[in-house]
């Protein structure tokens, strides 16, 4: 309390009764809304375990919470104490005090059971406990860990009695309830009959800034920001310290460019879809009060300690990735939840708008009332077709409404029981009585139990056939020796659930084969999730490629738009896949719940020669960069730790490195600002003052093989478009160099340009390494492989690493002498 009161924080009653509960050391629920000062009784909870020599977890759903609690605690506790694991990124992994997203606390209890070294793990956000998808990493700790004191946290919990009472009897440890309190800022509730556009400036005027502008599509919250620009949101004095901020942050080309520049305006945005470094960028000048308005999706709801005024939303109905629906009671409270500042506002602000529709016909009927003796009536505009409404009633009903009862998602993978397996036992009791408890002993319905059940079996065979595990003896009673027959390292995961169907695959994969790489690639690919924002970009690429040849081909138009209907985005191996899985599912029936999806997203990358910046523009995903991103990094992962070593060429490992080299330098803001906070004599800007300059990822250069794979691939992009004398595009890089002249002359001499596997050799490419400068020759594979034309050109290593990217330079296309 004395050091609460010293930094300005007197505690409130509940922060006092959350206090006592974790001194009496019993697990604790608290359930109060935003601003009440759940964070603090978080830090107290890690406070007590370090004075005692013990170890805390902090959990969240999103890596962008789990890295803003990182900093904070490193700042309060030292960068020596504080550790961060999220999948992708492991910082002082052995710290007392560990961040990390629930998923790898629900492993680390898979794989260690009561063995693991959590003496407290505070689950932030812990209503994520009945999202469809994730909600077994939050239930699974509380099964797998009786040893461990919980801190469950959230503003909209709603009834969690079943979920407490079953704490209590696994843990014989009590339960204190700290809920129902009020927000020490109170909410004003409004529904407005007016356009954005106008409200915004209104609440501007107003002096009710910073406003979260709450969107339900990323398209539509960036359009938003678009449109503001033409509003004087910040008068030049606040646009002099933005600039003052920014200065020396690193915007990309694209969207990049368009963020900087509604940034300098006071518009920010935010979304999934974004780089994590502009998620953090905008998350840490709105904190500083340099935002008057950010533009987002309900994103920011979960947690993110972002300062708002007041939350504008304009709906409130969501597409749900099935229906277009209402909000619920607890998506509402917890966007809305994000109004009012505590030590700031005396109130906060929910706005809520009409629909569009409404809007307008208020309008037009305000407009007729003021010109009484207009004789023409106008008509009113209709709701879209399968338009879900809204009104002031279901604001009153949202705004009344409790958070729904958590619902059990507990589910059963691959990944999961071979953690469970390789918790280990002397005999098969052990490892039987282990997943009996998983699937048995949970939170679901007995009938949902059964299902489980069956389903572990399914899979437990599946691993068996993959021999990823080994029975010895006896069978399921509990009497047989169930081992893994492999020693996974430490990070090992099967990360998709048709993991051991891609290890069988890959099995049957030719080593020797000039694809081999690619197509080990190619299995791994379809085993992870669709990233459906860069298929459905890829299909749109084919299908006007498509368009184009068969317009020059003459095809009439109707014969067009039936081939159309057969183009979709890249498939590779897609008979191959379809017919192994048809043969791996006929004797694991259980598969068939996953379908195999074959795509090329790393493999165009790949094979295109492009760098990232270019791909997005490519496929038109400047919205989408940062799914892009997460899904180049779950491919990275993916085939780090589930392609065995045995089965990893040199090429393919070339290729995983080059990939890892390609995320890090997209954006490793995390692991260098971690890197940063342990330079003596370095800090992270975070002050409105001071700029905001995060240190780059290691130079790129530096990585030799990754570095050489990228110059590889930016000279093989000229290749492919010069076999395709794609004119324009050649010219668009590299200005300085009359590419058609050379080409025409080049075709004078050879039939074609040679663009498989052969031509793409290593030998045919030439580096002369020098200290300042690589001078590089690219051999032209031509039909009759006289090998005597070449593409010549020199890398800029100190650009290189600049720009995290090979910064090539050619300097002539040419026939060889001799």
């Amino acid at each position: 309390m004395a050091w609460s009161g010293r930094r300005g924080l007197p505690l409130y009653p509940a922060q006092e009764d959350a206090l006592l509960e974790l001194l009496l050391d019993r697990h604790l629920v608290l359930s109060t809304p935003t601003g009440t000062g759940k964070s603090l009784v978080a830090i107290a909870a890690h406070a007590m375990d370090v004075a005692q020599g013990r170890r805390s977890v902090y959990t969240a759903p999103i890596k962008a919470l789990v890295s803003e609690k990182f900093f904070a605690l490193v700042e309060l506790f030292g960068a020596e104490r504080v550790g961060m694991i999220t999948g992708d990124t492991r910082v002082n992994p052995d710290a007392p005090i560990l961040c990390c997203t629930a998923e790898i606390v629900a492993n680390a209890a898979l794989r260690q059971g009561p063995d693991a070294p959590f003496d407290t793990v505070v689950m932030d956000e812990f209503h994520f406990y009945a999202d469809p998808e994730r909600g077994w990493a939050w239930q699974v700790p509380l099964l797998q860990l009786p040893q461990t004191r919980f801190v469950l946290m959230s503003a909209t919990l709603g009834d969690v009695s079943a979920i407490t009472a079953d704490l209590e009897r696994r843990t014989g440890r009590e339960v204190g309830m700290v809920t129902g309190v009020e927000r020490p800022v109170p909410l004003d509730f409004r529904y407005e009959l007016t356009p954005v556009q106008e409200e915004v400036e209104s609440l501007l005027a107003d002096g009710l800034a910073p406003i979260y502008l709450v969107h339900f599509s990323q398209a539509a919250a960036v359009e938003r920001a678009q449109a503001l620009a033409s509003v004087r949101v910040a008068d030049r004095a606040h646009r002099d310290r933005i600039a003052v901020a920014i200065a020396g942050f690193r915007f990309a080309p694209g969207f990049g460019a368009a963020l900087n520049r509604l940034i300098r305006a006071g518009i920010g945005v935010h979304h999934a879809g974004m780089l994590p470094k502009y998620r953090r960028l905008v998350e840490t000048l709105a904190q500083d009060g340099l935002l008057k308005v950010v533009c987002g999706t309900d994103t920011l709801g979960v947690g993110i300690n972002v300062p708002i005024r007041t939350v504008l939303l304009t709906a409130l109905t969501k597409f749900d990735g099935t229906r277009m629906r209402q909000l619920s009671a607890r998506e509402f409270h917890q966007i809305a939840g994000r109004a009012g500042r505590a030590g700031y506002d005396t109130a906060g602000e929910v706005v809520v708008l009409a629909p569009e529709h409404e809007i307008e016909n208020a309008k037009a009927a305000a407009k007729a009332a003021a010109n009484p003796g207009k004789a023409k009536k106008t008509p009113k505009k209709k709701a879209p077709d399968g338009f879900v409404s809204w009104g002031p009633g279901s604001l009153e009903r949202l705004q009344s409404a409790a958070p729904e009862t958590l619902q059990s998602s507990m589910t059963i993978t691959a990944a999961m029981l071979i953690n469970v397996i390789a918790r280990g036992s002397d005999d098969g009791r052990g490892v039987f009585d282990d997943v009996r408890r998983l699937v048995l002993d949970n939170h679901e319905s007995p009938a949902r139990q059964r299902a489980l059940a069956r389903r572990a079996l399914g899979i437990y065979r599946t691993l068996r056939a993959s021999e990823v595990v080994a029975q010895e003896g006896g069978g399921l009673d509990g009497t047989a020796r169930i081992r893994l027959t492999v020693d996974l390292q430490p990070d090992f995961a099967l990360n998709q659930p048709l993991s051991p169907f891609a290890l069988a695959v890959i099995e049957l994969l030719e080593e020797d084969a000039s694809d081999y790489a690619l197509d080990v690639l190619s299995v791994i690919e379809s085993t992870l999730d669709d990233p459906r924002a860069i298929l459905g970009q890829q299909q749109f690429t084919a299908r006007g490629e498509a368009v184009a040849a068969m317009k020059r081909e003459g095809i009439e138009y109707e014969s067009r738009m039936e081939l159309l209907e057969q183009i979709t985005w890249p498939m590779p191996l897609e008979q191959l896949l379809a017919e192994a899985y048809e043969v791996y599912a006929g004797s694991q029936p259980w598969v068939r719940d996953f379908a195999v999806s074959p795509k090329s997203v790393v493999r165009e990358l790949w094979e295109r020669g492009m760098t990232f910046a270019e791909y997005v523009a490519f496929h038109k995903l400047g919205r989408s960069e940062g799914l892009v991103l997460r899904y180049l990094s779950d491919a990275y992962r993916a085939l780090r730790q589930t392609v065995p070593d045995e089965a990893k060429t040199e090429e393919l490992r070339e290729l995983i490195e080059w990939l890892g080299e390609v995320v890090r330098q997209v954006d490793s803001s995390l692991v260098d600002e971690w890197r940063e906070l342990l330079e003596p004599g370095t800090t992270v800007a975070t002050a409105a003052a001071a700029p905001i300059r995060p240190p780059g990822p290691v130079s790129v250069v530096a990585n030799r093989r990754a570095f050489t794979a990228m110059v590889r691939n930016a000279f093989w992009r000229r290749v492919q478009l010069a076999a395709r004398q794609a004119d324009d595009e050649l010219i668009a890089l590299d200005p300085d160099i009359d590419w058609p002249a050379a080409l025409d002359a080049y075709f004078d001499e050879h039939d074609a340009i040679g663009i498989g596997a052969d031509a793409r050799s290593a030998a045919l490419l030439h580096v002369d390494e020098r200290s300042d400068r690589w001078l590089v020759r690219q051999t032209i594979a031509d039909p009759a492989q006289h090998h005597d034309w070449a593409v010549l050109g020199e890398v800029d290593l100190e650009a290189s690493a600049a720009e995290g990217i090979a910064v090539v330079r050619i300097t002539a296309v040419e026939r060889l002498d001799g």
